[in-house]
């Protein structure tokens, strides 16, 4: 297969000395490396069942032009305005008429009007002429219109609980509608205004929350109330003695245990409770290590 003339490809050379990344115009690769085996037309009758095969929708061999194309997409959006204005249901949606011109500005405008080209064999004027059949101007519409605005509260709140997941959300939420309407709205959805506040909302409340989380200190003394000499027969919590060893004196003070017992560990018994996970001698809160 040989490659068109102006056909060639960019390669990336890295500069040591710039440290920079060039692009670096390179030859056209022909060969076995580089250009798929194409294998030789088969020739005998054609075995294969027309029902599993796919439709052809679009040909570039026609005789319009672009200009001529366009021209039609202008008219099917047209046609596609004034096609809402006469529905009732279409009024109620879209009150307006930029909302309609702008519902029958979507791809599916787009790609109807495509269909009817390629299946009037690209004749501008049967083509243009099927856009109003016997019972009124062609009205073509997408998820987006179908669903009322209870279904789209509907799937918005469905969507906070289960995600994507669009199995569960058509069980419990919207069992009228198949698999394939809800993945067609839900990336129609995504390109909505609605869709984009709704995640600068729930930015901002991500940010509060980040906000409101407590980070205690993480001070080498974390813990400890000053130390000094303590009486061993004061009733209150800062006058009971070592947990472990009973003692009444040490330079610092530790709360250890149960925060409603108010037990204290002098700094020995403390560090020994850090390396060793228990205490020099047994405590009435529970056996440590003798």
């Amino acid at each position: 297969m040989k490659p068109y003339k102006d056909t060639f490809f960019y390669s990336l050379v890295y500069d040591p000395q710039q440290k920079t990344i060039l692009a670096d115009k390179g030859e056209i690769r022909i060969g076995p490396r580089y250009q798929a085996d194409i294998p030789p037309l088969l020739v005998g009758p054609d075995e294969r069942r027309s029902e599993e095969l796919e439709d052809l929708v679009y040909s570039p061999t026609h005789s319009l032009t672009d200009r001529q194309i366009d021209q039609f997409l202008v008219l099917c959006r047209s046609v596609g305005t004034f096609a809402r204005a006469l529905d009732c249901s279409s009024s109620v949606k879209q009150p307006s008429l930029h909302m309609s011109a702008a519902a029958a500005s979507r791809d599916i405008t787009l790609f109807q009007a495509m269909s009817i080209l390629h299946k009037h064999k690209y004749d501008l004027a049967a083509a243009v002429g099927s856009l109003v059949p016997q019972g009124g101007p062609l009205l073509c519409r997408d998820e987006m219109e179908e669903w009322s605005a209870s279904e789209a509260n509907l799937f918005e709140e469905a969507l906070d609980k289960y995600g994507k997941d669009f199995a569960d959300i058509r069980q419990d939420f919207l069992p009228w509608k198949s698999l394939a309407n809800l993945v067609e709205y839900y990336y129609m959805w995504k390109t909505t205004d609605r869709y984009v506040q709704q995640k600068r909302v729930k930015a901002v409340e991500a940010e509060s929350k980040l906000k409101q989380v407590y980070i205690p200190s993480h001070g080498p003394k974390a813990g400890a109330v000053n130390g000094g000499p303590l009486p061993t027969d004061a009733p209150s919590a800062t006058g009971r003695p070592c947990e472990s060893c009973n003692s009444a004196t040490s330079s610092q003070w530790y709360a250890w245990g149960v925060a409603h017992t108010q037990c204290r560990l002098c700094q020995t018994c403390w560090i020994y409770w850090k390396k060793f996970g228990g205490l020099k001698y047994p405590s009435h809160l529970g056996t440590g290590h003798l």
